[in-house]
């Protein structure tokens, strides 16, 4: 109602207007107009035109337009603030960037606070701003609101932040043998979504028309390959903020010979059979060995000689040695007292005849017998 109201006024410009209008449609316009408190010079207008949504590679310098143009009857203190919208509209807006009372004041996180700033003196009709080295996690929608008592208006811009695709990677998936079907691959890692992938043919001619490439997956399939399908095949992948490119030659193989493939197969076969009988083989004659080292071992052990008899005393050796020496015919006292000596008459006869005045055997006195040398021997404990 106000709008027509402000329309009627303006279409009254002439005299002749005005006459044609009654009294009583003057006097309802002129009561609506003080009722509503209708101002009839226009108001704070922000100027900046252009996209509302501005998207942008990550790492440049980004521009956010806000122009503004206040009203004559716009007399009070400027204040202007740069937020962050939210987009859920029950969480609250955040302040970034404010003019107020001649200052700048910045507001939230340090690391974005410092890359925006006023392109111009924001007093002077320019509240734009400028963010430096734009990352992805500053997409966001900014709104400007510029308010100058008692005028008062803003403007939205969404930014997105893009990552542009890297260079990607193709290759050749299969034998690239005639007559199979191969797949050319080419894949970004890094890049924002969507990406989308074009394949092309740089010589030989077009894409042959049997071909299909997803141009969300990056893959090219070439059916029945052939020599007519050879040659450089270019992938270029790109989204909103960039391009990127790789290429892969296709080749074309005659199908080998199955034949001497099979043959081949049949030969190795076999001769890992007989590596597998000739392991087993070895395998079996360890066993054997192994078995039989034991067998004698344990025959060895039975039939070992019985340890050394206990050597006799001394006492019988010593009997020993005196019997012998009677048994010649020397008479020897008897160690002990009060045993007879023992003498042979017929040898002493002779050795009296032949010696002519030499003493007998049983005259002569017989040196005592050297004790027998004794040896310590440790299986017994005791000199044997």
């Amino acid at each position: 109602m106000q709008t027509c109201l402000t329309e009627s006024l303006k279409n009254m410009v002439t005299v002749g207007q005005c006459i044609k209008c009654s009294r009583l449609q003057l006097s309802v316009i002129f009561l609506v107009a003080v009722v509503l408190n209708t101002d009839f010079i226009d108001a704070m207008q922000i100027t900046s035109t252009g996209p509302q949504t501005i998207q942008r590679p990550q790492g440049e310098t980004v521009m956010l337009g806000c122009s503004y143009s206040p009203a004559p009857s716009d007399t009070g203190e400027l204040d202007i603030e740069w937020m962050n919208v939210r987009p859920d509209m029950t969480q609250k807006d955040n302040l970034v960037l404010s003019y107020t009372g001649g200052q700048i004041l910045y507001y939230g996180d340090p690391s974005f606070s410092s890359r925006i700033t006023f392109t111009g003196d924001p007093s002077k009709g320019n509240a734009s701003v400028t963010i430096s080295a734009v990352k992805i996690t500053d997409t966001a929608t900014y709104q400007c609101k510029v308010k100058k008592a008692p005028g008062v208006d803003m403007r939205k811009i969404t930014l997105v932040v893009m990552a542009a695709p890297s260079v990607p990677k193709c290759w050749v998936e299969g034998t690239e043998v005639k007559g199979t079907d191969v797949t050319l691959h080419c894949k970004s890692v890094v890049g924002s979504t969507p990406l989308n992938y074009v394949w092309t043919r740089e010589n030989g001619g077009s894409i042959p028309s049997t071909a299909t490439q997803n141009s969300q997956s990056g893959e090219l399939i070439i059916r029945n390959n052939s020599d007519s399908y050879t040659g450089n095949y270019l992938c270029v992948v790109s989204n909103p903020v960039g391009t990127n490119q790789c290429q892969v030659n296709l080749q074309a193989y005659n199908a080998p010979n199955k034949a001497g493939i099979i043959a081949g197969a049949v030969i190795g076969a076999l001769l890992l059979l007989l590596l597998l009988l000739f392991l087993i083989w070895l395998l079996i004659c360890c066993c054997h060995k192994r078995r039989y080292e034991k067998e004698v071992a344990h025959e060895i052990k039975e039939d070992a000689p019985a340890p050394d008899s206990r050597p006799t005393s001394r006492n019988s050796s010593f009997r020993s040695i005196l019997g012998y020496r009677a048994h010649a015919g020397v008479a020897y006292s008897s160690v002990k007292k009060g045993l007879p000596s023992r003498t042979n008459s017929a040898h002493s006869n002779i050795y009296s005849d032949r010696s002519k005045g030499m003493p007998t055997l049983n005259e002569q006195t017989v040196p005592p017998l050297p004790p027998p040398v004794l040896k310590y021997d440790s299986r017994y404990g005791y000199p044997v």
